[in-house]
């Protein structure tokens, strides 16, 4: 890809349920575009010295989003790269303005049933912890979903391969800079 693209002028927020691609995409988006990747989890992580898992169990989750809060503001405040969001950060209204106001935010968005078979894989995910997969996601889409739908771009993933997704959000983006206004 061209080195100075429009799509490399601002950061581009990656937003969904567990399971959807965030990460992965995101790590392969950020090298089509020749830009930085940053995983907001992996930077709460390095940020408070512990595990999400153990943050969660040892002071809950309302400390965890805070600390999530005050990790993506200060990420957003960096040159532009492809940041992968938590699956729970844009439900929060202050980031979810600052996501809108700092970075193209796109929510990537596939079928309960394809998450639930991916999210079932590992066990590292504190929200689904002796739960059922699907019964939790169905509960998070619905609570969720109304967020989401405030982000800038929505690209159904499906159950496409990481490649195939990644094109599908470099068109988005290309069709929504080429619809602003100049």
């Amino acid at each position: 890809m061209e080195r100075d693209t429009p799509l490399r002028h601002r950061t581009i927020a990656l937003v969904g349920l567990m399971g959807v691609g965030k990460s992965s995409v995101g790590r392969r988006l950020a090298t089509a575009l020749d830009l930085p990747f940053r995983d907001a989890d992996t930077e709460v992580e390095a940020a408070a010295g512990r595990s999400i898992t153990d943050i969660f169990a040892d002071l809950g989750e309302a400390a965890f989003r805070e600390g999530e809060r005050r990790v993506i503001a200060r990420l957003l405040d960096q040159p532009p790269h492809v940041l992968a969001t938590g699956g729970g950060a844009f439900i929060n209204p202050d980031t979810r303005a600052l996501i809108k106001a700092k970075a193209i935010s796109i929510w990537l968005r596939a079928d309960l049933d394809v998450l639930a078979r991916r999210v079932s894989r590992k066990d590292t995910r504190p929200l689904l912890a002796g739960k059922d997969p699907l019964t939790v996601l169905t509960e998070l889409a619905e609570a969720r979903y109304p967020a989401y739908a405030e982000a800038d771009i929505t690209v159904e993933t499906g159950d496409a391969a990481h490649q195939v997704s990644v094109d599908q959000v470099i068109r988005a983006l290309t069709a929504h800079l080429e619809s602003q206004p100049k």
